[in-house]
């Protein structure tokens, strides 16, 4: 009999009690903040900010600014030199180190043993309660799962202390039982040299049955590609015949769609978007046909959303379809009205299912064209589609003023298969950027505000090599794709001379 027949059981109350999302939303919410004001009353932050008064949402907006990781950083300092009752009740040991996406600088992000079970945890459950439901005729559980994770190292030399990027905590507090499901061993998962790591994993698993994918876009991509060099293979189900889903998140997985159907031509293949952030567990992709996700509204994650275009936060019943919104959360790791810096647009509200459409600092409005990434991933997959070319990596920037006074977008690309025609592959993307995107098209009306994009071949590897430099290479580290400043763009097309 299959295993994952009789493991089917285990999701069946979980897959019921999911239905909530598609009526009783509000509810959800208002019980989520309920819960987190109980619980934290009595920490620093709780007493300061009247937690106990907190009778609904208007009482805990009247009593609490949005934070940004400057307002918190001093209070999760003294949590990370063993401090307790700061922002969450008790001691909290881990602390997710983000990459620091639009600077060099580290974010510790407190995570508490409640998020890690209430949001991190469930939401891994959840995505598998919801493939299940989705497949009949899965076999998952049948065989082992492939879980990509980062590195860890001691914070503060604090005695069970550790700082490291979300997945290596996740891997290091999961139930014993999961890594008898899983690969690889749990001392090659954590490694930190993310180039000794992959061929150790791809050495490790490739002789295992293995049925599910669970990591990073590119870095999984890296991984698999080391495995077809070793084995010489030509697809992955030639290693693993019984692959059947990958679960992915942490990029927008568009500029790798291609590559991964390259790879695996099985017709059993499923991909599902998750979105777990060192923040908390958002969203998952409930319906393969749609691209949007649920938002997950029974964890311990209380949601704001500020307009884009301007105006207060407004909480989940106060939101829009298509409106551009910054996500601000409050969660059971002390993170209180804490604006993210993810941007999502609702395509639903009943259930409640949205986008992402990039971050509150990864957009291009230096001429007022307010470019934001989720248009980036629609003109780049609009200019693969009509040329054939794909995709690896890529970033953009403006060009303020040239010597002949010309102001563009310039865009760095590391095709994975280069357009015959990169003249025909530029305009089209100009011209699709110009077709989903008003304001764009209103500043390249005429060339007057804006001129035509240009685009900079980039070398093989350069985005990974420029990782690397900045030990960044691996984990859940991410190229910046769009921003106001030429920062970033600069130092790759050094690198790329």
């Amino acid at each position: 009999m299959s295993i994952t027949k009789i493991v089917r059981k285990v999701f069946e109350p979980r897959q019921r009690e999911l239905e909530q999302h598609f009526n009783g939303g509000q509810a959800l919410q208002e019980a989520v903040l309920r819960r987190l004001m109980a619980e934290a009353k009595d920490t620093e932050y709780g007493r300061q900010h009247a937690f106990a008064s907190v009778r609904g949402y208007d009482d805990f907006v009247k009593n609490n600014p949005v934070n940004t990781y400057e307002e918190l950083k001093g209070a999760i300092d003294r949590m990370r030199h063993g401090e307790t009752d700061v922002l969450w009740p008790g001691r909290v040991k881990w602390y997710a180190k983000s990459s620091g996406t639009t600077n060099d600088k580290s974010k510790f992000i407190p995570v508490s043993q409640e998020g890690l079970k209430r949001m991190h945890y469930r939401g891994g459950f959840d995505a598998v309660a919801m493939y299940l439901q989705n497949n009949p005729k899965s076999r998952m559980f049948d065989g082992k799962g492939l879980i990509l994770g980062g590195s860890h190292a001691p914070n503060y030399n604090l005695k069970d202390s550790l700082v490291g990027d979300l997945s290596a905590i996740l891997i290091e507090n999961i139930n014993p039982l999961v890594n008898l499901v899983r690969v690889p061993k749990k001392q090659t998962a954590l490694l930190s040299d993310f180039e000794i790591k992959r061929d150790r994993i791809a050495r490790e698993a490739m002789n295992k049955n293995v049925t599910n994918l669970s990591g990073v876009p590119s870095w999984m991509l890296s991984v698999l590609t080391r495995m077809m060099e070793i084995t010489g293979k030509t697809h992955l189900e030639e290693v693993w015949p019984n692959i059947e889903v990958f679960f992915h998140g942490g990029v927008a997985f568009t500029p790798y769609r291609k590559q991964y159907e390259q790879l695996i031509t099985s017709p059993n293949m499923h991909y599902m978007e998750t979105y777990n952030a060192s923040e908390g567990f958002f969203g998952l992709q409930n319906d393969p046909t749609d691209k949007s996700m649920l938002l997950m509204l029974d964890y311990d994650v209380f949601y704001e959303f500020i307009p884009m275009d301007g105006g207060d936060p407004v909480p989940l019943w106060g939101v829009e379809t298509g409106k551009n919104y910054a996500m601000v959360i409050s969660n059971a790791c002390g993170l209180w009205r804490y604006e993210i810096g993810d941007t999502i647009q609702f395509t639903s509200t009943n259930p409640y299912k949205f986008i992402i459409s990039g971050r509150t600092k990864h957009f291009i409005n230096a001429f007022g064209e307010e470019l934001i990434v989720d248009n980036a991933e629609k003109g780049l997959a609009y200019a693969c589609e009509q040329t054939g070319a794909e995709v690896s990596e890529y970033t953009a920037a403006p060009v303020f003023m040239d010597q002949n006074a010309k102001c563009r977008h310039q865009w760095l690309i590391e095709f994975k298969k280069r357009p015959a025609d990169l003249q025909l592959f530029s305009d089209l993307l100009d011209k699709h950027l110009q077709e989903i995107n008003s304001d764009y098209e209103a500043k390249r009306y005429k060339d007057i505000t804006l001129q035509h994009l240009e685009i900079v071949e980039a070398r093989e590897n350069l985005f990974n090599d420029w990782l690397k430099l900045k030990g960044k290479l691996g984990g859940q580290h991410k190229v910046p794709r769009l921003s106001n400043s030429r920062e970033h763009i600069e130092q790759l097309l050094k690198l790329n001379a």
